[in-house]
């Protein structure tokens, strides 16, 4: 098979094509999140900290149908690199498909959240307007299956150039009428934090009109076939609930497991709460990017798969995790050498008790963050791979022991031994530290190898002795 782009196959070159644009998504998309916290910051740490309870679990009601979705990119990277180029696009409209269904049982599910909130135990001060968050952005959950269903098929083509442009879309979009929305310029009302909510999601909307527009485009649907893909696909849609479902319950599992954590935090009080966000905010810059190395990785494992040549799919796999490293040795840097002025960022404006009494535990934490963020690479570059093999049972068995032994570890730690927050926060840095390493053992067993998601088109001898596909 012969790659798309003008580097050896599995190199970091092709690696960093294909990649490097993901990270540049995935960036914008982490700033989106970044900005709603940051201008709410400067209203008091119970708008920031509401905004990241309610964001993390209104995408935990739709994470199921996310890694469903998402395995779309995978999907049509094994079609791409199997030479059934006419499957592609109609993996997309199982996707799509399967977006709509889901979102009336997402809205059903609304007031489980709710009912969470409460059963955690957060603050009163927070809880008003972390509702109103989480609702605002549970109604927009379909642009995002859309956006993400949309965003997958293009990654897994390799034109992850397009997915940037739609995410750095969405990012200006947001910031912008985030800075507007929330302290009322131009002659609106201060909305607060029901306008950090509309601006993400017009952000949002935004990001998926780039994407819808690219795909309908003349070119794209002569090469795909679009004319005959929207319809409904038993194959495409068995294989996309086959094997993206293990991926879509790891998300789910693994969001509800971090909700658990970030609300055993909160639960903890206002200071702890607010060392806890400031400090998981700065972990989304660190983790976040890195998930555009972890699409990369899942595309070109998937099509070298496909194509039934996994000794460049480990090439593959090694170029990213090279690229991981490099990214992740930045993140190493800032943290241990800037810890105060990345906490002092979200210092509210005027008068702050809770953020001085919180910024000393914040600095610490973020210091104890630098511990894990190289294995960060590590862990995310060889789950994608074994996602892209097909592996996904595997990977979400490990990932999600994870989670929730964390969140076992919390609750023990903070609410039955009553022990600080700083030694809930190290035990949690320690365990990522340890099943980084099952991954990579997982991945080096090399059962991924044996595989087979998609099958490539049968070869037929023609007249002249070449070999040529034959037609479907």
């Amino acid at each position: 098979m012969s790659s798309p782009f003008r580097h050896q196959q599995g190199s970091i070159g092709e690696m960093i094509a294909i990649a490097l644009p993901m990270v540049i998504s995935q960036s914008c998309d982490t700033v989106m999140i970044f900005t709603d916290r940051l201008f709410l910051s400067k209203l008091g740490p119970e708008q920031m900290n509401a905004a990241f309870g309610g964001g993390l679990t209104s995408f935990m009601m739709f994470s199921l149908f996310v890694g469903i979705v998402g395995y779309a990119s995978a999907l049509v990277a094994q079609y791409l690199g199997a030479g059934r180029k006419d499957k592609c696009a109609l993996v997309l409209t199982q996707a799509l498909i399967i977006s709509i269904v889901a979102y009336i049982p997402i809205l059903l599910c609304r007031p489980l959240a709710h009912g969470l909130f409460q059963l955690m135990g957060v603050a009163p001060e927070q809880m008003a307007p972390q509702n109103l968050y989480f609702d605002i952005l549970l109604y927009g959950a379909v642009i995002s299956l859309f956006r993400i269903s949309l965003g997958s098929f293009f990654s897994g083509i390799g034109r992850t150039r397009i997915v940037m442009i739609a995410s750095f879309t969405a990012m200006l979009v947001n910031m912008v009428l985030n800075y507007i929305f929330i302290f009322g310029k131009l002659g609106l009302s201060p909305m607060g934090i029901r306008g950090a909510a509309y601006g993400t999601l017009i952000g949002g909307f935004s990001g998926f009109l780039v994407l819808i527009a690219a795909y309908l485009n003349r070119r794209n649907a002569l090469d795909f076939g679009l004319a005959k893909s929207f319809r409904f696909d038993r194959e495409a849609m068995f294989k996309l609930l086959r094997f993206g479902t293990p991926s879509g319950v790891e998300l789910f599992l693994n969001i509800l497991a971090f909700n658990a954590t970030v609300l055993i935090f909160h639960a903890h009080g206002l200071v702890t709460a607010t060392a806890a966000t400031i400090v998981l905010n700065w972990d989304l810059v660190s983790f976040v990017p890195l998930i555009g190395v972890e699409i990369g990785v899942t595309s070109l494992v998937g099509r070298y798969m496909g194509a039934g040549d996994p000794d460049t799919a480990h090439r593959a796999t090694m170029s990213g995790f090279k690229l991981g490293l490099a990214y992740s040795s930045v993140i190493l840097f800032l943290f241990l050498c800037f810890p105060e002025m990345l906490v002092r960022i979200f210092q509210p404006s005027g008068t702050g008790a809770i953020f001085d009494t919180a910024a000393p535990l914040a600095v610490m934490m973020v210091r104890l963050a630098s511990i894990y963020v190289l294995v960060e690479a590590l862990f995310v570059v060889f789950i994608g791979a074994l996602r892209g093999a097909g592996d996904t049972f595997w990977a979400m068995a490990i990932s999600v022991s994870l989670h929730w032994i964390v969140v076992g570890a919390l609750y023990v730690m903070l609410r039955m031994l009553n022990m600080s927050p700083l030694a809930g926060w190290a035990a949690l840095v320690g365990l990522f530290f340890v099943f980084s390493f099952i991954v990579f053992f997982r991945y080096q067993t090399g059962n991924w190898r044996k595989i087979k998601v998609v099958e490539p088109l049968p070869v037929v001898t023609v007249a002249d002795g070449f070999h040529e596909p034959s037609e479907l």
